[in-house]
C-alpha cells in the first residue's frame, strides 16, 4: 500500500486533471467519490486503478479495504482527498477507474432510452437512474449530451451505469438502425400531430428519444420517429423537467408491456 501526503504530489496533480473531459480521454481514466459508487464499480468488475482513501474511510470501511488487492490502494491525507474532492466534504474514499474499452452493441430487445443533446448532468444522470430502475435494456447518448464520466453525472447515475449498457452514438445511425429492426421509435414534443403518450399500442421493444432542455427533440429525430408522443398537462405549467418527464414515459412504457 502507498501514502501519499502532499498535495504537490505529481501522481495526485495527475489524478487531478481527470476533472476535465479533455484529459478523462486522452488517460481514459475517470474519479468516481464515496463508498457506495466504488463498491458498485468493483462488483461490476470495472477496472480500478486506484483506491485512495483517508483516515475515515479507513476506519469506517477498513474491514472491506482489506478485501481489495494491496497494490491499489493510496492512503492520503485529508487535504489530498478534498484536493481531488468536487464535493464540499469528501466522502473518505475516491477511486481512479479505467473507462471500459469494449464497444457495447445495441441488440434492439427492450426499452431504450436514446438522449438528444440533453445538457444538464443531473438530468442525464437521473435519466440513466431511472432507466435502470424501470428495467430499460439500454440508454444511447446523442451528441451534446453531458458526458457520463462528469462528476456530476457519476453521483446522480448512483452506479446505474454498471448495470445497464450506456452507449455514446450519433442519434441519426441509431435511429435508423431501430427502425431496420423493426422496432417502434417514439420522439417526444407538444404538437397538435403528436398523440397523448396513454394511447400507444403495448409494445415490448421500443425505442424513446428525449430532447435537449430548452430545444426539445431535434426536428430531424422527430421526422424519423414512428410516432410523437405527449404527456398532458392539466396544471399552469408549460412543461415538464425532462428527466421527470422521462421517467413517466418509461414506467408507463415498462408497465404497459
Amino acid at each position: 500500500m502507498k501514502e501519499i501526503l502532499s498535495t504537490k504530489n505529481a501522481t495526485i496533480k495527475e489524478f487531478k486533471k481527470l476533472h476535465k473531459k479533455k484529459y478523462r480521454e486522452e488517460l481514459q481514466q475517470y474519479i468516481i467519490e464515496g463508498f457506495h459508487l466504488i463498491e458498485e464499480a468493483v462488483k461490476a468488475g470495472a477496472e480500478i486503478d486506484w483506491i485512495l482513501f483517508n483516515q475515515r474511510g479507513k476506519t469506517e470501511w477498513s474491514d472491506w479495504l482489506g478485501q481489495q488487492p494491496s497494490e491499489l490502494l493510496i492512503y492520503v491525507s485529508d487535504e489530498v482527498l478534498v484536493s481531488l474532492s468536487e464535493l464540499p466534504t469528501p466522502q473518505g474514499m475516491t477511486a481512479i477507474v479505467k473507462m471500459p474499452d469494449d464497444e457495447k452493441k445495441i441488440d434492439f430487445s427492450g426499452g431504450w432510452l436514446l438522449l438528444d443533446n440533453v445538457q444538464d448532468p443531473g438530468n442525464v444522470g437521473t435519466m440513466i437512474r431511472t432507466a435502470d430502475a424501470a428495467g430499460l435494456a439500454g440508454v444511447i447518448l446523442g451528441e451534446g449530451s453531458s458526458d457520463i464520466y462528469s462528476t456530476k453525472v457519476l453521483r446522480a447515475m448512483q452506479g446505474s451505469n454498471y448495470h445497464l449498457p450506456v452507449i455514446r452514438k450519433p442519434l441519426a445511425e441509431a435511429i435508423d438502425r431501430f427502425k431496420e429492426a423493426k422496432v417502434p421509435v417514439y420522439g417526444t414534443e407538444l404538437n397538435p400531430e403528436a398523440v397523448s403518450y396513454r394511447e400507444l399500442s403495448n409494445s415490448k421493444d421500443y425505442a424513446l428519444i428525449m430532447g435537449n432542455e430548452g430545444q426539445g427533440v431535434a426536428t430531424e429525430f422527430l421526422e424519423k420517429a414512428d410516432q410523437n408522443i405527449y404527456i398532458p398537462i392539466k396544471g399552469a405549467a408549460e412543461s415538464l423537467n425532462v428527466a421527470i418527464a422521462a421517467g413517466i414515459l418509461m414506467y408507463h412504457l415498462e408497465n404497459n408491456n
